[in-house]
């Protein structure tokens, strides 16, 4: 099967496999697992953050880093396709005792006026805002990046107002290699940051939130209530220390490969896309003019040996990684072709699939 739902689909190389199997454990819940130690200074050293704390999920590192900065009863500004807002099982509210100020966005990147706009003080009628939240990059908006200048105008505007910034960057070095830049400087006003070494950095679980040592402090404490324990993690560590010293280096060729897969997209008759606004490895693109629904598109190509996820009813998302490769991507065209064609022109269609 070629495997285009995610980058979390990605197996860990055999590398990573020899470090697990070699790796010097302890128990990390009392701090004792050299790996995970050693993971998570070099994590904070990176980013340029004063401590880190490894978790098995993104999805709790931003659970964590959300209960850091706020408080009962406060709002969480962030974009309406957020994360943390549709696929994190509402842990905002759950654990954190907040709901999100949904802010509606073209591309996923919020501005700052939008945010302002969207600000409440505390009063006596509206929750009040205790948290500004960023994804980079956006996961729905197709791999959107924030623009570093956005960023850090949010950050320093958002400090002005008294209020904490969390980057969700579950694919944070996605961001740095579109970008250009360092994650270190990427992160440098955010209060905190989440990001996964699971996904295209292709270790088999884990995730790390940096920030002030003693939020971390704390963060700690909040894992073990979530479950987050994980005793002699060091097997993980091991390798995800070698996703964070040396995948960030490939993640190029994923981009290029999903800008060439958006190119071909384009040329499909009923498929919409826009190649010029893929920046990273996530294609978003609109099939409701192929006349088959994206749930029934997504069937037929599984059948054919392709998997990709529908979004919604009209909209599908590809995810390029490194265990798919450029002929990968050559294949999985030539399948969704085939599958178009036969919908819009059924004879041509039978004999296209019959030569294949």
């Amino acid at each position: 099967m070629i495997d285009l739902r995610s980058d979390t689909v990605t197996k860990p190389t055999p590398e990573m496999r020899r470090a697990m199997a070699n790796a010097e454990v302890g128990d990390d819940v009392y701090g004792e697992d050299p790996t995970v130690n050693r993971l998570e200074e070099r994590a904070a050293e990176i980013f340029g953050k004063e401590a880190a704390l490894f978790v098995p999920t993104g999805t709790m590192g931003n659970t964590i880093a959300c209960k850091l900065h706020t408080r009962h009863g406060q709002e969480v500004i962030a974009d309406v396709r957020a994360h943390i807002f549709d696929y994190e099982l509402a842990m905002i509210g759950w654990f954190c005792g907040c709901v999100v100020r949904p802010i509606t966005t073209a591309d996923g990147i919020l501005r700052w006026a939008d945010i302002r706009a969207a600000y409440k003080p505390l009063g006596p009628h509206a929750a009040p805002t205790g948290l500004v939240e960023l994804e980079n990059t956006h996961n729905i908006g197709g791999g959107t990046v924030y623009p570093q200048a956005e960023l850090n105008e949010i950050c320093d505007e958002s400090h002005a107002l008294g209020l904490k910034v969390h980057v969700d960057g579950a694919r944070i070095f996605n961001a740095s290699t579109h970008l250009g830049l360092p994650v270190q400087e990427m992160c440098a006003r955010a209060d905190t940051v989440m990001f996964c070494l699971s996904k295209g950095l292709g270790a088999p679980a884990g995730s790390m939130v940096a920030g002030r040592r003693d939020a971390m402090d704390e963060g700690r404490r909040l894992r073990k209530r979530l479950g987050g324990g994980m005793r002699q993690a060091g097997i993980l560590a091991a390798a995800c220390l070698i996703a964070l010293e040396k995948m960030p280096q490939r993640l190029h060729e994923d981009h290029a490969n999903a800008r060439w897969l958006a190119g071909e997209l384009a040329a499909i008759p009923g498929i919409e896309i826009k190649p010029e606004l893929v920046q990273t490895n996530i294609l978003m693109f609109d099939v409701s003019a192929t006349g088959i629904d994206a749930k029934s598109l997504s069937d037929r190509l599984k059948t054919a040996g392709v998997l990709a996820n529908e979004i919604t009813s009209a909209t599908m998302r590809m995810v390029t990684h490194f265990d798919v490769t450029r002929r990968d991507c050559e294949q999985a065209v030539a399948v969704l072709r085939k599958i178009v064609s036969t919908s819009q022109f059924p004879a041509k269609g039978v004999e296209l699939l019959g030569e294949a």
